[in-house]
This record gives C-alpha cells, sequence and structure tokens, in this order.
C-alpha cells in the first residue's frame, strides 16, 4: 500500500490536529465501552485517560516507530466483573492489581523473545494462523456493527434467524448509519486532498447532522422514536471536570484488602493476557502488512509487547481497564494511508486533555450508536480484509493449510467461546488456540 504519510513523516500542525482527532473518534466508541459495561461507578473520562497515557507509554517504549493506538480492552471485561465480586471500593484495587499481573505476562513474554528471537512464535503462528485470526477478529465484530447500525430498532426471531423490524427508530437509524457510511466511502474513494485524509471526521459530522435533525424534529413533535441523540448529556454540564480516577478509589479499599484476593485476581487476569498477546501479535502483523515495514522486527516485539504491557498498567492505574491494541486505529491507518506515528501521539494527548473538557466528552458521548455503526462498517470490513489478503499468500492446495485455515474460521464465526469457572476465553481466543494446535499437529506433514 502506498503511504500518504510514512512512519516519521510529520503533517503539517493543523492537518495533524484532524488526522489526530480521526483516531480519536475511531477508538472512542470501544475505548468508552469497557467502563459502561463493567459499572461499578466506573468513569468514561477516566478511561479515556488511561487510554491516552497507556498509549504514549507504548510509543516511548517502541521508540515512536509503531503507529499503534491502545484502549480499553473487551478480553479483560470477565476479569474485571471478577475484581469486584467482593466489596467494590476493593474491586477498584483488584483493577490495579490485576493489570499489573496481565502486564507481568507481557514483559515475561518481551524478555523470551529478546533473548531467543521470534522463529518460534512464527513457527507456531504463521500466515496460517494469523491470516484468519485477523479476518476473524474484523468478521467476530460485524455483529456488533449491525447492532449499531440498528441502534433504535428492535429485533426479533423468526426460527433459527432473526432480523430488525422496520419501525420509525429503525428507519431513523438505518438512514443516520448509511449516510455516514456512504460519506466515508466517497471521501475515501473520491476525495481529494484533506477530504481523503479525514473520511470519518466528514461521515460522523454528516450522521450527526442527520441524526440531530431527526432528534429536533422527534422533540418539536414529541416523537421518542426520532430523537436518536441523547442530549440531556449537556444538561448540567462543567465546562472542566476532574476524572475520578481508578488509583483514588483504590486507595480507599486498601484498608479491606486481603492477600487471598491476590489469587482470585491472578487466576481470572493471567489466563487472558496470554489471549491477548496473540491479539497483540496478530494486529501488529496486520498493521505490517498494511505499512510494509515488519513491527516485529523494527522496533521489535519484545519492544512492542514490554510496551503494550507497561502502558496496560499504565492506563488501569489511572482508568482501571488494561489496555490493547485496536484493530479499529489499524483500520483508520489503512483506508487514509496515514502512518504518521505523531498523529497517533497527538491523539493520546488529545484523548488525556478531553477526559477533563466536559463540553467535548458529552459531545462524544452524544454520537448515536447508528452513527459509530456506519463508520464501524468500514473499520471491522478493512481488517476482516487485511487477514483475508494474508490467506492469499498461503498455499491453499496443502491440506494442512486448509485445514488449519478451517480450524480458525469456523469455530470463530460459529461463535465458540468457553467459560471455564470465573475465566471467559474469547471467541477469536478460542479459535486462535485450536488453529495453533492444528497447525503444530501438521506441521510434520511431508506435502509439497
Amino acid at each position: 500500500m502506498n503511504l500518504i504519510y510514512g512512519i516519521k513523516d510529520k503533517p503539517k500542525f493543523g492537518q495533524m490536529l484532524l488526522f489526530a482527532f480521526q483516531q480519536v473518534l475511531a477508538i472512542l466508541a470501544a475505548t468508552i465501552t469497557v467502563p459502561a459495561i463493567v459499572g461499578n461507578g466506573m468513569d468514561i473520562s477516566a478511561a479515556l485517560f488511561g487510554a491516552g497515557i497507556g498509549t504514549i507509554v507504548y510509543q516511548l517504549f517502541t521508540k515512536f516507530k509503531s503507529p499503534v493506538f491502545l484502549g480499553s480492552s473487551f478480553a479483560f471485561i470477565g476479569p474485571m466483573l471478577a475484581a469486584f465480586a467482593g466489596a467494590t471500593t476493593v474491586g477498584y484495587l483488584g483493577l490495579i492489581l490485576g493489570a499489573i499481573f496481565a502486564g507481568l505476562v507481557y514483559v515475561i513474554i518481551a524478555i523470551v523473545v529478546k533473548f531467543a528471537g521470534v522463529k518460534w512464535i512464527d513457527k507456531i503462528m504463521p500466515a496460517s494462523v494469523i491470516g484468519p485470526t485477523v479476518a476473524l477478529i474484523g468478521l467476530s465484530l460485524a455483529g456488533a456493527a449491525i447492532s449499531d447500525v440498528f441502534s433504535y430498532g428492535e429485533k426479533t426471531s423468526f426460527g433459527l434467524s432473526s432480523y430488525f423490524v422496520m419501525n420509525s427508530g429503525a428507519w431513523v437509524s438505518l438512514i443516520c448509519a448509511m449516510v455516514t457510511f456512504l460519506v466515508v466511502i466517497l471521501c475515501s474513494t473520491y476525495g481529494k486532498k484533506m477530504m481523503k485524509l479525514i473520511p470519518f471526521i466528514i461521515g460522523i459530522l454528516a450522521g450527526y447532522a442527520v441524526a440531530l435533525v431527526f432528534t429536533l424534529i422527534g422533540k418539536f413533535t414529541d416523537n421518542a422514536a426520532l430523537m436518536v441523540i441523547d442530549l440531556s448529556v449537556f444538561e448540567n454540564m462543567k465546562i472542566a471536570q476532574l476524572p475520578t480516577f481508578t488509583f483514588q478509589k483504590a486507595i480507599e479499599g486498601m484498608g479491606d484488602f486481603k492477600l487471598s484476593y491476590l489469587a482470585t485476581i491472578a487466576v481470572a487476569y493471567i489466563p487472558v493476557a496470554f489471549v491477548v498477546f496473540a491479539e497483540h501479535l496478530a494486529d501488529h502483523k496486520n498493521l505490517s502488512s498494511i505499512i510494509g515495514t515488519d513491527l516485529t522486527k523494527d522496533p521489535g516485539l519484545h519492544r512492542t509487547l514490554l510496551g503494550d504491557g507497561v502502558g496496560s498498567i499504565a492506563g488501569a492505574f489511572f482508568g482501571g481497564c488494561p489496555n490493547t491494541t485496536y484493530g479499529e486505529s489499524v483500520g483508520c491507518v489503512a483506508i487514509t494511508r496515514n502512518a504518521s506515528v505523531i498523529t497517533i501521539t497527538v491523539a493520546a494527548v488529545m484523548c488525556i486533555i478531553i477526559s477533563f473538557f466536559g463540553p467535548f466528552v458529552a459531545f462524544l458521548d452524544s454520537i448515536p450508536g447508528c452513527v459509530m455503526g456506519g463508520v464501524c462498517i468500514t473499520l471491522y470490513g478493512f481488517i476482516a480484509v487485511s487477514g483475508l489478503k494474508m490467506i492469499q499468500k498461503v498455499d491453499l492446495n496443502q491440506n494442512k493449510n486448509l485445514f488449519t485455515v478451517a480450524a480458525i474460521l469456523i469455530p470463530g464465526i460459529g461463535g465458540m467461546a468457553l467459560g471455564i469457572g470465573e475465566i471467559y476465553i474469547t471467541t477469536t481466543a478460542c479459535a486462535l488456540i485450536l488453529g495453533i494446535v492444528v497447525n503444530l499437529l501438521l506441521s510434520k506433514s511431508k506435502e509439497d
């Protein structure tokens, strides 16, 4: 892919701010959704702050050579909920301790990679494993994207199938989503200069404008089905606000902490960290193919792992959420062809600043799910296609490759997820583990 801006390129200041804001919009929904799901008083502003801090830490460890943004990890939702199994105040301390355990897993793997190299990883996770896994990451998010598209619709079942009932709310959601989607792809394909570089900003603003028109009509006609923007988020809004950081509530609960609690947190977080490591590798392999630079060699997998691990600890210290590399960010780089690391760094700083600015947090929080759904169709689609492009390089005439790819795609698309005690293994993780096992079993095949 021909990049408009390479890793070391520095766009003009005004352009850089726009590009950075676009990255913020791309990662926003997922970053604030995790604390919203976990609940227990978690602050979405603090999560945004933590994502910014975590990304900056990652950039420092990778010597500003990897255009990756770190945000709240969905894989750790289960362990985070487990941290709140006891008293709530102790739970916040558990969030930090859990992130430390997960981060240490990354540090240990990074040390092994530093001294043993990456050949052993290439052996257990070749293109026949990484390709379908990357594709699955995008495909597994497809349902979430379409659910967002019909945020204000109603889903019902018909036999073994399900569909969205096209009532007023569903039509409004679909229109807003399609306006966003079409504007993004038209700007990306036919846009000139800046328009081609900021398709998500233009698309989201277009979708938001349509949603605002519907909302105002609904407000004046007292039709709730048309009110897709929650205007209440702007009520009692403060210009400046201080996020409630995780470490503050963790300090309050230290007096009730027991050593036995460490075992509960360790069992919940450590296994998931190994799973997220595989996603870390898949994201960096994917991004490497997009930018034409092998990030596992420069800056090196050991550095990206250290950055992700330590960045995750730092992010959780403030926002409670262990961080992970974001496919949405990778998709944004792929579509805009802007791999400038300074853009990612400025986006991280922006997240930190925004977390203190009430009106901006309110605006971001008010963007309707259907508008973000329109954007996510393109973002998740690019992730899936990137994985399929990797599979193109695999010789599927060989059974060992064919069965490896099948072992990942079918369980993954079929939704094979497992709950073992308090440990939740995601669909992507289950498919990846099965793919690795099949690949190793068939690695001695004599097929030509």
